[in-house]
Protein backbone atom coordinates (compact mmCIF):
# COMPACT_ATOMS: atom_id res chain seq x y z
CA UNK A 1 0.00 0.00 0.00
CA UNK A 2 0.96 3.10 -1.10
CA UNK A 3 2.19 4.94 2.37
CA UNK A 4 1.81 9.30 2.64
CA UNK A 5 4.96 10.76 4.20
CA UNK A 6 3.48 14.13 4.97
CA UNK A 7 0.39 15.64 5.93
CA UNK A 8 0.24 17.73 3.36
CA UNK A 9 -0.20 15.08 1.43
CA UNK A 10 -2.70 13.27 3.48
CA UNK A 11 -4.94 16.97 2.80
CA UNK A 12 -4.44 16.56 -0.38
CA UNK A 13 -6.14 13.36 -1.45
CA UNK A 14 -8.87 14.60 1.49
CA UNK A 15 -9.64 17.25 -0.57
CA UNK A 16 -9.37 15.74 -3.98
CA UNK A 17 -11.72 12.47 -2.60
CA UNK A 18 -14.34 15.25 -1.36
CA UNK A 19 -14.74 17.35 -4.69
CA UNK A 20 -15.36 13.90 -6.49
CA UNK A 21 -18.16 13.11 -3.97
CA UNK A 22 -19.79 16.53 -4.62
CA UNK A 23 -19.60 16.73 -8.31
CA UNK A 24 -21.19 13.08 -7.96
CA UNK A 25 -23.96 14.21 -6.15
CA UNK A 26 -24.55 17.00 -8.53
CA UNK A 27 -24.69 14.29 -11.19
CA UNK A 28 -26.73 12.09 -9.65
CA UNK A 29 -29.06 14.71 -8.32
CA UNK A 30 -32.37 16.74 -9.95
CA UNK A 31 -31.84 19.57 -11.99
CA UNK A 32 -32.40 21.99 -9.23
CA UNK A 33 -29.16 21.02 -7.88
CA UNK A 34 -27.60 22.61 -10.75
CA UNK A 35 -29.51 25.68 -10.93
CA UNK A 36 -31.76 24.59 -13.55
CA UNK A 37 -36.15 24.37 -13.91
CA UNK A 38 -37.27 21.14 -13.16
CA UNK A 39 -38.08 18.79 -15.93
CA UNK A 40 -40.82 16.35 -16.21
CA UNK A 41 -39.62 12.96 -17.48
CA UNK A 42 -40.26 11.99 -21.42
CA UNK A 43 -43.50 10.57 -22.21
CA UNK A 44 -43.48 7.01 -23.70
CA UNK A 45 -45.18 7.76 -27.84
CA UNK A 46 -49.02 6.44 -27.46
CA UNK A 47 -49.12 3.73 -30.26
CA UNK A 48 -50.94 4.55 -33.41
CA UNK A 49 -54.79 4.40 -34.31
CA UNK A 50 -55.77 1.51 -36.64
CA UNK A 51 -55.21 2.00 -39.91
CA UNK A 52 -58.96 3.02 -40.79
CA UNK A 53 -58.33 5.88 -38.09
CA UNK A 54 -55.11 6.73 -39.74
CA UNK A 55 -56.90 7.35 -43.28
CA UNK A 56 -59.95 8.76 -41.95
CA UNK A 57 -62.08 5.82 -43.64
CA UNK A 58 -66.08 6.01 -43.71
CA UNK A 59 -68.00 2.79 -42.94
CA UNK A 60 -68.11 2.68 -46.82
CA UNK A 61 -64.96 0.21 -47.32
CA UNK A 62 -64.35 -3.72 -46.76
CA UNK A 63 -60.51 -4.56 -47.75
CA UNK A 64 -59.16 -7.91 -49.08
CA UNK A 65 -56.06 -9.19 -47.48
CA UNK A 66 -53.09 -11.54 -48.86
CA UNK A 67 -53.58 -14.26 -46.02
CA UNK A 68 -56.08 -17.35 -45.82
CA UNK A 69 -59.24 -16.61 -43.97
CA UNK A 70 -59.24 -19.12 -40.84
CA UNK A 71 -63.51 -19.90 -40.97
CA UNK A 72 -63.09 -20.43 -45.13
CA UNK A 73 -63.72 -23.48 -46.41
CA UNK A 74 -60.52 -23.93 -48.80
CA UNK A 75 -57.91 -21.53 -49.51
CA UNK A 76 -60.08 -18.31 -49.61
CA UNK A 77 -58.39 -14.52 -48.84
CA UNK A 78 -59.66 -13.00 -45.69
CA UNK A 79 -61.93 -9.90 -46.21
CA UNK A 80 -62.55 -7.46 -43.07
CA UNK A 81 -65.64 -5.66 -43.12
CA UNK A 82 -67.24 -2.89 -41.27
CA UNK A 83 -67.81 -2.68 -38.23
CA UNK A 84 -64.32 -4.68 -37.28
CA UNK A 85 -62.46 -2.99 -40.25
CA UNK A 86 -62.90 0.46 -38.03
CA UNK A 87 -60.06 -1.29 -35.62
CA UNK A 88 -58.52 -3.65 -37.67
CA UNK A 89 -54.56 -3.86 -38.10
CA UNK A 90 -52.21 -6.62 -39.09
CA UNK A 91 -48.85 -6.81 -39.77
CA UNK A 92 -47.02 -6.66 -41.98
CA UNK A 93 -50.31 -6.24 -44.65
CA UNK A 94 -52.21 -3.24 -43.22
CA UNK A 95 -51.06 -1.50 -40.69
CA UNK A 96 -49.91 1.72 -39.96
CA UNK A 97 -46.41 3.55 -40.56
CA UNK A 98 -44.10 4.22 -38.04
CA UNK A 99 -44.70 7.93 -37.46
CA UNK A 100 -48.84 7.41 -37.67
CA UNK A 101 -49.52 9.63 -40.52
CA UNK A 102 -50.31 6.75 -43.32
CA UNK A 103 -51.40 3.00 -43.60
CA UNK A 104 -49.05 0.41 -45.42
CA UNK A 105 -50.60 -2.26 -47.74
CA UNK A 106 -48.47 -5.20 -48.70
CA UNK A 107 -49.05 -8.33 -50.47
CA UNK A 108 -46.54 -11.17 -51.10
CA UNK A 109 -46.37 -12.93 -54.33
CA UNK A 110 -47.11 -16.09 -52.15
CA UNK A 111 -50.16 -14.63 -50.82
CA UNK A 112 -53.84 -16.04 -50.85
CA UNK A 113 -55.62 -15.02 -54.09
CA UNK A 114 -59.89 -15.30 -55.09
CA UNK A 115 -60.79 -17.45 -57.68
CA UNK A 116 -60.95 -14.92 -60.20
CA UNK A 117 -57.45 -13.76 -60.36
CA UNK A 118 -54.09 -15.55 -59.64
CA UNK A 119 -52.70 -12.33 -57.52
CA UNK A 120 -52.77 -11.38 -54.35
CA UNK A 121 -53.92 -8.03 -52.94
CA UNK A 122 -53.90 -5.92 -49.90
CA UNK A 123 -56.61 -3.70 -51.19
CA UNK A 124 -59.92 -1.51 -49.94
CA UNK A 125 -62.86 -2.04 -51.86
CA UNK A 126 -65.89 0.21 -52.09
CA UNK A 127 -68.68 0.02 -50.55
CA UNK A 128 -71.96 1.34 -49.05
CA UNK A 129 -74.92 1.33 -46.62
CA UNK A 130 -72.42 1.44 -43.78
CA UNK A 131 -70.50 -1.15 -45.68
CA UNK A 132 -72.84 -3.44 -45.52
CA UNK A 133 -73.37 -3.21 -49.46
CA UNK A 134 -70.82 -3.61 -52.58
CA UNK A 135 -70.68 -0.16 -54.01
CA UNK A 136 -72.11 -0.42 -57.62
CA UNK A 137 -72.38 2.70 -60.11
CA UNK A 138 -73.11 3.97 -63.66
CA UNK A 139 -69.88 5.82 -65.83
CA UNK A 140 -72.82 7.78 -67.41
CA UNK A 141 -74.80 9.00 -64.32
CA UNK A 142 -73.48 11.58 -61.76
CA UNK A 143 -69.84 12.18 -60.98
CA UNK A 144 -67.41 9.70 -59.06
CA UNK A 145 -64.61 10.44 -57.73
CA UNK A 146 -61.50 9.15 -56.29
CA UNK A 147 -58.30 10.53 -54.55
CA UNK A 148 -55.10 8.71 -53.35
CA UNK A 149 -52.26 10.32 -51.82
CA UNK A 150 -50.03 7.46 -51.65
CA UNK A 151 -46.29 6.17 -52.52
CA UNK A 152 -45.35 2.81 -53.72
CA UNK A 153 -42.69 1.73 -51.70
CA UNK A 154 -41.60 -1.83 -53.01
CA UNK A 155 -41.79 -4.34 -56.27
CA UNK A 156 -41.63 -7.71 -56.71
CA UNK A 157 -38.62 -9.26 -58.10
CA UNK A 158 -38.73 -10.82 -61.64
CA UNK A 159 -42.03 -9.57 -62.46
CA UNK A 160 -42.28 -6.03 -60.88
CA UNK A 161 -45.26 -4.63 -61.13
CA UNK A 162 -48.25 -3.55 -59.01
CA UNK A 163 -51.37 -1.96 -59.36
CA UNK A 164 -52.62 1.08 -56.89
CA UNK A 165 -55.76 2.27 -57.13
CA UNK A 166 -58.17 1.13 -59.50
CA UNK A 167 -61.74 1.56 -61.49
CA UNK A 168 -63.71 -1.98 -61.60
CA UNK A 169 -66.97 -3.26 -62.50
CA UNK A 170 -65.93 -6.97 -63.26
CA UNK A 171 -62.98 -5.61 -65.38
CA UNK A 172 -60.32 -3.25 -64.81
CA UNK A 173 -61.65 0.16 -66.71
CA UNK A 174 -58.59 2.01 -65.26
CA UNK A 175 -55.98 1.79 -62.94
CA UNK A 176 -52.57 2.91 -62.05
CA UNK A 177 -49.98 0.46 -63.14
CA UNK A 178 -46.13 0.23 -61.93
CA UNK A 179 -43.69 -1.35 -64.05
CA UNK A 180 -40.19 -1.52 -62.83
CA UNK A 181 -39.59 2.96 -63.17
CA UNK A 182 -42.81 3.48 -65.90
CA UNK A 183 -45.91 4.63 -63.94
CA UNK A 184 -49.09 3.46 -66.31
CA UNK A 185 -52.83 4.51 -66.71
CA UNK A 186 -54.45 1.80 -68.50
CA UNK A 187 -57.41 1.42 -70.16
CA UNK A 188 -59.81 -1.70 -70.06
CA UNK A 189 -56.30 -4.76 -71.43
CA UNK A 190 -54.31 -2.42 -72.60
CA UNK A 191 -51.57 -1.70 -69.31
CA UNK A 192 -49.50 0.73 -71.53
CA UNK A 193 -52.66 3.07 -72.41
CA UNK A 194 -50.97 6.28 -71.31
CA UNK A 195 -47.23 6.82 -69.70
CA UNK A 196 -47.26 9.04 -66.96
CA UNK A 197 -43.69 8.72 -66.33
CA UNK A 198 -40.95 6.78 -67.13
CA UNK A 199 -39.18 7.65 -64.26
CA UNK A 200 -40.69 6.82 -60.83
CA UNK A 201 -38.76 6.34 -57.63
CA UNK A 202 -39.95 3.99 -55.50
CA UNK A 203 -41.17 6.01 -52.20
CA UNK A 204 -42.26 9.19 -54.01
CA UNK A 205 -45.21 10.32 -52.89
CA UNK A 206 -48.13 11.44 -55.64
CA UNK A 207 -51.36 12.07 -55.83
CA UNK A 208 -53.73 9.78 -58.36
CA UNK A 209 -57.14 11.04 -58.88
CA UNK A 210 -59.52 9.31 -60.99
CA UNK A 211 -63.33 11.65 -61.91
CA UNK A 212 -65.73 9.95 -63.82
CA UNK A 213 -68.53 11.28 -65.30
CA UNK A 214 -70.69 11.10 -68.69
CA UNK A 215 -69.04 7.99 -69.78
CA UNK A 216 -65.46 8.82 -68.95
CA UNK A 217 -62.87 8.69 -67.27
CA UNK A 218 -60.31 11.58 -65.95
CA UNK A 219 -57.02 10.34 -64.95
CA UNK A 220 -55.10 12.82 -62.97
CA UNK A 221 -51.05 12.38 -61.57
CA UNK A 222 -50.66 15.50 -59.01
CA UNK A 223 -53.21 17.34 -60.51
CA UNK A 224 -52.49 17.44 -64.25
CA UNK A 225 -55.01 15.35 -66.42
CA UNK A 226 -53.07 12.16 -68.28
CA UNK A 227 -55.84 11.44 -70.31
CA UNK A 228 -59.90 10.79 -71.21
CA UNK A 229 -61.07 7.30 -71.63
CA UNK A 230 -64.61 6.86 -73.25
CA UNK A 231 -66.19 4.04 -70.97
CA UNK A 232 -69.46 2.69 -70.96
CA UNK A 233 -70.06 0.40 -67.37
CA UNK A 234 -73.00 0.33 -64.81
CA UNK A 235 -71.79 -1.72 -61.78
CA UNK A 236 -68.24 0.46 -61.35
CA UNK A 237 -65.93 0.84 -58.12
CA UNK A 238 -63.36 2.20 -56.38
CA UNK A 239 -60.18 0.56 -54.66
CA UNK A 240 -57.32 1.66 -53.13
CA UNK A 241 -53.89 -0.36 -52.07
CA UNK A 242 -51.60 -2.19 -53.42
CA UNK A 243 -52.43 -5.43 -55.98
CA UNK A 244 -49.32 -6.88 -56.92
CA UNK A 245 -49.47 -8.24 -60.33
CA UNK A 246 -46.74 -11.21 -59.53
CA UNK A 247 -46.97 -14.57 -58.22
CA UNK A 248 -44.39 -17.63 -57.50
CA UNK A 249 -44.96 -18.67 -61.22
CA UNK A 250 -43.42 -16.01 -62.14
CA UNK A 251 -41.63 -14.17 -59.77
CA UNK A 252 -38.82 -15.70 -57.24
CA UNK A 253 -37.69 -16.24 -54.43
CA UNK A 254 -41.69 -17.88 -53.54
CA UNK A 255 -41.70 -16.16 -50.16
CA UNK A 256 -43.00 -13.22 -47.64
CA UNK A 257 -40.34 -11.63 -48.40
CA UNK A 258 -41.10 -11.22 -52.32
CA UNK A 259 -43.84 -8.41 -52.09
CA UNK A 260 -45.22 -5.53 -53.75
CA UNK A 261 -46.23 -2.49 -51.16
CA UNK A 262 -47.95 0.98 -51.21
CA UNK A 263 -48.31 4.00 -48.08
CA UNK A 264 -51.84 5.58 -48.26
CA UNK A 265 -51.56 8.87 -46.98
CA UNK A 266 -54.99 9.82 -47.68
CA UNK A 267 -57.89 8.42 -49.71
CA UNK A 268 -61.15 9.78 -50.82
CA UNK A 269 -64.56 8.69 -52.29
CA UNK A 270 -66.84 11.42 -53.61
CA UNK A 271 -70.34 10.65 -55.43
CA UNK A 272 -72.93 13.57 -56.75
Amino acid sequence: MYQFTSPTSRRRLYFGLASLAACATLVAGSPAAFGLPAQSPTATPAACPAPSSVLGLTSNWKIQLPVDDPNASGTQPLEIKQPALASYAINPWFTPTSDCKGVTFRAAVNGATTTNTSYPRSELREMTNNGASLASWSSSSGTHTLIIDQAINRLPATKSHVVAGQIHDGNDRSVFRLEGTSLYVTKDNDTHYKLVTSNYKLGTKFEAKFVVSGGKIKAYYNGVLQTTITSAFTTGYFKAGVYTQANCGNSSPCSSDNYGETTIYNVSVKHS
